[in-house]
């Protein structure tokens, strides 16, 4: 099994690094997998809105000035995903978002090709923030019916200049519980794919609110 992180910070080895790292070190002992990508100083285009993606059905952005369509890829053959971003402005990274919306846009129009992964979200701050940039990441995963392991508590951990956040004694243990749960949910849907059946996806109902 194999787990991808996305790195959201521009910061290659800052405070989101070292979250992500708690996690992914937790998985390594159970045997899984991991591969951090650095996305957040990468320049990414916002999506465009154009529903190319949904039209062509190639699993691919038609946005081709950046790695985007490689990190879907990895996404779409990992087993887990795991997100991490920074705080600016109580919200996540800009980079990150663009990624995101992107890769998430091209997923839902090729038949969801994240449904029922196992994915989670981490968010490393100074101070304030942290729980909206954590719930915009997890708006991502509940969209496309994945699967979320908790920790004990949110999924925030504290700090200043890079590796501060390994002071942060309460959100260490926060990242090292969520990386045991989500090595445990992993194995756990590993094991249901060979013994249980999953639900048959149904086609998404669109409607609005103008009559």
């Amino acid at each position: 099994m194999k787990v991808v992180a996305f790195n959201g910070s521009p910061k290659k080895e800052g405070n989101t690094y070292h979250a992500l790292l708690l996690v992914t070190k937790e998985l390594e002992k159970q045997g899984i997998e991991t591969e951090i990508a650095h996305v957040g100083n990468k320049k990414i285009m916002g999506c465009t809105a154009c529903g190319q993606c949904k039209k062509n059905q190639d699993e691919k952005c038609i946005i081709k000035t950046d790695n985007v369509n490689l990190w879907i890829q990895k996404m779409k053959e990992a087993d887990g995903i795991l997100l991490g971003s920074p705080v600016h402005y109580a919200s996540l990274g800009a980079n990150l978002k663009s990624f995101l919306d992107r890769a998430f846009y091209v997923s839902g129009s090729n038949g969801n090709l994240f449904r029922h992964k196992v994915d989670a979200s981490v968010v490393a701050v100074r101070r304030s923030g942290g729980l909206p940039t954590f719930n915009e990441l997890n708006n991502y995963l509940n969209y496309s019916e994945m699967m979320i392991p908790t920790s004990n508590y949110w999924n925030v951990i504290h700090g200043t200049s890079p590796g501060k956040v390994l002071k942060d004694k309460e959100g260490v243990q926060i990242m090292q519980v969520l990386g045991k749960n989500m090595g445990y949910l992993l194995k756990i849907m590993e094991y249901g794919k060979a013994n249980v059946e999953a639900p048959e996806q149904e086609d998404k109902i669109y409607t609005n609110f103008i009559r």
